[in-house]
Parts: structure tokens; sequence; C-alpha cells
């Protein structure tokens, strides 16, 4: 989990900081008055750790200085073209004990240069960059693939830092069940989507698709070789457009929603979920199939293109939708209640079949 770190304007009073943080409750694992001190958060309850605060550097003399005088310090990295990074990384060596971050500020360009801090640095000392906006915090989170370590917030708000957080909580987990098919059957031609991502997914990896939403199947990616097709790892051949499909953020979307840019949700059948972006729709029309299965006292349908190729995901592998027979288990995700616009809601009540 990255950290999430708030800045604070310069003029900002020490004993101010707890009422700061009494609203954020333990959404930020810190605070940075600006050009001052950062102050860690404990998380066991004691609240603002006020008495050891690390002292913020903005040169390499002062760095050098610093650790020198064995202060706590974290030094602040105004990213330009002059950067000398050799010299940076070998002064960082040097005082690692003390040194608790880099807090890296980008001017103009952040990407690239962001690369070669993370590709020198990572792994010698915590890296924290600052962000203006969610889409630069989500962006830095995942630079040269490993991101920062952390986060500091600049001149965001309190729902914008709750939807940061929810974003960077790392690796949702769905608890899947053990379903039985029930019956099957062959149905005619049908619109059925291809969902093409920006990830490359591996056996035992696919989305959750079904026609309740409360009862979804997870469909399997086409990974595997066959002799006629090639496989396509990054693709999962979803079916019809009326489908749900169960995307970040626990909610459901209509696969005739989805275009390139949409976020969905892989999963394995571990439960073990990561968001990535759609490369794009394809819609077909394709024969169709109806599998219908049973988990407790739940019946749950999901229709899908009828070809081998196809694939639900069992406990131990994955079967074709060509081999699947009565008394087969596959995976599915259950969650009671109904939906508004693809939001749980428990209380209220639908009848889909």
């Amino acid at each position: 989990m990255k950290e999430l770190w708030i800045l604070l304007p310069s003029n900002t009073r020490i004993e101010d900081v707890e009422g700061i943080l009494a609203k954020l409750g333990e959404l930020c694992d810190g605070v940075i008055i600006e050009s001052k001190l950062a102050i860690p958060y404990s998380q066991d309850g004691r609240g603002l750790s006020t008495n050891s605060g690390i002292s913020l550097v903005h040169s390499l003399e002062d760095l050098v200085e610093g650790i020198s005088e064995g202060k706590r310090i974290a030094y602040v990295l105004e990213l330009d073209a002059n950067i000398d990074l050799e010299n940076l990384s070998r002064t960082i060596e040097k005082g690692l004990k003390l040194l608790e971050f880099v807090l890296v500020r980008c001017r103009g360009w952040y990407v690239i240069p962001l690369e070669n801090i993370i590709a020198m640095l990572k792994g010698k000392v915590k890296i924290l960059a600052e962000a203006s906006n969610l889409d630069e915090a989500i962006l830095l989170s995942n630079v040269l693939e490993l991101g920062v370590d952390g986060l500091v917030l600049k001149d965001l708000d309190y729902p914008s830092i709750v939807a940061l957080k929810s974003t960077l909580k790392g690796i949702e987990h769905l608890e899947l069940r053990r379903a039985k098919i029930s019956s099957i059957k062959s149905l005619g031609l049908g619109a059925r989507v291809c969902i093409d991502t920006c990830e490359l997914m591996n056996p035992g990896e696919g989305m959750l698709v079904g026609c309740q939403s409360n009862f979804l199947f997870l469909v399997e990616a086409e990974v595997w070789k066959n002799p006629y097709v090639q496989p396509r790892p990054f693709r999962v051949n979803a079916g019809p457009v009326g489908l749900y499909i169960y995307v970040p953020g626990g909610k459901t979307r209509y696969l005739s929603e989805l275009s390139a840019g949409s976020d969905v949700l892989i999963v394995d059948r571990d439960g073990k979920c990561r968001p990535v972006n759609v490369c794009r729709v394809k819609i077909e029309w394709r024969p169709l199939i109806l599998v219908e299965a049973v988990y407790a006292d739940y019946v749950g349908k999901v229709i899908l293109q009828n070809a081998e190729t196809i694939r639900l995901i069992t406990p131990d592998g994955s079967k074709s939708v060509a081999e699947l027979q009565p008394g087969c288990e596959v995976l599915v995700y259950v969650k009671p209640g109904a939906r508004h616009l693809g939001i749980l809601v428990d209380s209220m009540r639908v009848i889909e079949r």
C-alpha cells in the first residue's frame, strides 16, 4: 500500500495539525509543513508523532550537514534537467539510516525524470512525489510500473483524498463460491462483446459477468493455445451486450457501456483482483449458449458465445462451455442485494431472472 501524506502551508502551526488530522482520521500517513517539517502519523492510536518530526532539507549541502549531525531528515528534490543523480545517489547511500525519504517535486516534465529517479533510488530510500490532482497522483503511483512509494497531496479536498485512498488501496479481494451447473441451452445469434484490455492475463484470470448483478460467473481470458487460433491473453470474450460486468469500486456496468479507456477488473480463481483499462471493445454477432448454475439458494445465469475457446474458471482449472455438463463446478461471485446504476443497495428489492 502506497503512503499518503498531506502538504500544509508553511504558516501552519504545530498545534493546529492535530485538528487537521482529526478530520482525516487514518486516511494519511502524516503531514508535511511546507519548507519546514514532516510529521508522521502514528497508526497505533497515539496520533501525531510531534516529538519526532523530520527536518526538511533542500540542497545536497544541507543534506550532507544533516547526515553528519545525526538528524532525522528528508530531502526535497526539485527535479530539473541539471540534477546530478549519481552524486545524489552517493550522498543518499552515506546517510540511509537517517534519511527518512526523498520528496520529489516535478516542474514541467515529470514522468521521464521520475523514471530516472525510481530506477536509481528505488529500494535504497523511500521516494515520495508531490501531486496536485487525482490524475497526476495515479500516474505517479505507476511510473516505471513500480511507481513511487508514496504521494504528497497538494491542494486536494477531503472527498478527493478519500477517492484517491480508495483507488490506491491495493489489491481488492473477492470471496468466490463453487456453483454447480444445472443446465445448458444453445441459443441463436446475438451481439457478443470481446473486451481487449491494456494488460496481459494469465491462466486462471478473467472477468466476472452474468445475467444477474448478484450472481456473476468468472470467464477466463483467451490464454490457451489451440490448433486453430493463437492465444489472445489481453482478451476476455465476455458475452452479449446486456450482461453485467463487475468493475472497480464494487460496482457493475453493462457490457454495452464499455469503450476504450473504461475501467474493468481482472479477477483470478483465488479472488484476487487488479484494475485495468480497456483498449477496445469488439462487438460481433455469434451463436450463444445459456449456462445456469446453483449456489446454496441462489440460481444464476450467464450467456456466452457458443465456442470451444470460451472457458469458465473452475476450482482447479477451467472448462470450455462446449464441455460443460450438469454437475460441473465453476467459480462465481454471489453478492445478495439489488443495484441502482451499478451501486449495491442492500435494502432495495429487484428481481432478475
